[in-house]
């Protein structure tokens, strides 16, 4: 019982990266019909600039943790969110009239483009970083020396995953800014002539979901300690099964396919075998689109006559 709870924590640590990261490409599928296949490599340029600052940082004297933090969100959120607008303005807008296969397309030739930049810039090898947030509270205390204990660093991921999301359900449902997207996800044109601009919408769709992909890295580095070039493509097909497990245009959804595919290989590789583990997140995927095509919270799409 206490492994089994453990690894629940466990988990959902994962999950949530993964959650971050889906919500992204659901938000940018869900106003213009496209994915962003070079969203995995934005999460992974935001795990750099989060290394390179605080490096920077404790170059400078600065270590107080709250306030390398602070200063980590910010800077790769704003490098991640410049990237975030260029992809759109460079692979998508261009394209967006075009047939739908180009975007795609161009979206993967950006995704390699980015992961050969990071890897000429900044080296091959894995870039180590020292834990920055340790301790544990313990949670329940086992036979044979096993706890149930969940970290600082835990805690954290977690806490700030759930208030970033109830900020994003929050923006969509009440702002000016939801209220365009949501007008542009059923109706681009018809928005057009209501006097709703859609290139911006579109464009601001793209940096907030960069940024959320900044966070997304800067936890997974702060998580596990060491990133490299190659960790925007992983993450980046987890986080598209995510999204497309929970419903692909669904922001809750998108959250609950990163918990779910987070839970699903921490514990496949917890009490099968880790080699495997991905595969059985994609057996998984395969199973619920068979029965839910549109996903778990996913709306069928209406065809327009």
């Amino acid at each position: 019982m206490e492994y089994f709870l453990q690894q629940l924590i466990n988990g959902l640590t994962l999950g949530s990266i993964y959650g971050l990261i889906a919500i992204g490409y659901t938000m940018v599928y869900g106003i213009i019909g496209m994915i962003n296949f070079a969203h995995g490599e934005v999460f992974m340029v935001g795990s750099f600039v989060a290394l390179t600052t605080i490096l920077a940082l404790a170059m400078i004297g600065v270590t107080f943790f709250p306030i390398v933090l602070i200063i980590m969100l910010v800077v790769a959120m704003a490098f991640t969110a410049l990237w975030g607008w260029t992809i759109e303005r460079v692979a998508y807008r261009p394209l967006r009239g075009s047939f739908r296969l180009a975007p795609l397309i161009t979206a993967i030739g950006m995704s390699i483009f980015i992961q050969n930049f990071v890897q000429v810039t900044q080296g091959a090898r894995a870039k180590p970083l020292a834990p920055q947030l340790s301790g544990n509270i313990v949670l329940y205390a086992g036979e044979g020396n096993i706890d149930v204990q969940v970290s600082y660093m835990q805690i954290l991921i977690m806490v700030t995953t759930v208030v970033l999301m109830t900020i994003f359900t929050l923006v969509i449902a009440k702002t000016p800014l939801g209220r365009q997207q949501r007008a542009c996800e059923q109706d681009a044109k018809m928005a057009s002539l209501l006097g709703v601009n859609v290139d911006r919408t579109i464009s601001l769709t793209f940096v907030l979901g960069a940024s959320l992909a900044a966070v997304a890295g800067t936890m997974y580095l702060l998580y596990y300690g060491v990133i490299d070039f190659y960790i925007g493509f992983l993450a980046g097909v987890k986080a598209f099964t995510a999204a497309v497990l929970g419903g692909i245009g669904s922001l809750p959804g998108a959250m609950l396919g990163g918990l779910l595919i987070g839970l699903i290989e921490t514990f496949f590789a917890g009490y099968f075998a880790a080699e495997y583990k991905d595969v059985a997140a994609f057996s998984i995927l395969a199973i619920v689109l068979i029965f839910m095509p549109s996903g778990l919270l996913g709306r069928p799409e209406v065809e327009k006559v």
